[in-house]
């Protein structure tokens, strides 16, 4: 089992920043298991989108409309993911989901973060 716990969101003006961060932590085996992490983002009425992930190989890959605005980065000797977002949007305003995939393809989530893009 894989526990996700994300941190970072909160409130930007349009053309700002932040940072998510998202940690994972179970046996080592589930650790050492997991393949690709990313990112997903919900608004009430949608369904998830994904943002970015990144496998543990360190090849990335974004979403259309974050391309040029986002990086994704990853380090797996602590287990984390991170979300660096700039010129933030107001339609990047959604709650943003950490995810794990494992070798089989089994996908951890975590409890999410609001981001709120707003003047």
């Amino acid at each position: 089992q894989v526990q996700l716990v994300e941190s970072g969101g909160g409130l930007a003006q349009p053309g700002g920043s932040l940072r998510l961060s998202c940690a994972a932590s179970g046996s080592i085996f589930s650790m050492v298991t997991i393949d690709t992490m990313g990112w997903f983002r919900q608004t009430p009425g949608k369904q998830r989108e994904l943002v970015a992930r990144i496998t543990r190989a360190g090849r990335a890959e974004y979403a259309d409309f974050v391309k040029g605005r986002f990086t994704i980065s990853r380090d797996n000797a602590k287990n984390t993911v991170s979300l660096q977002m700039s010129n933030l949007k107001p339609e990047d305003t959604a709650v943003y989901h950490c995810n794990a995939v494992n070798m089989g393809n089994y996908m951890y989530w975590g409890q999410g973060t609001q981001v709120t893009v707003s003047s």
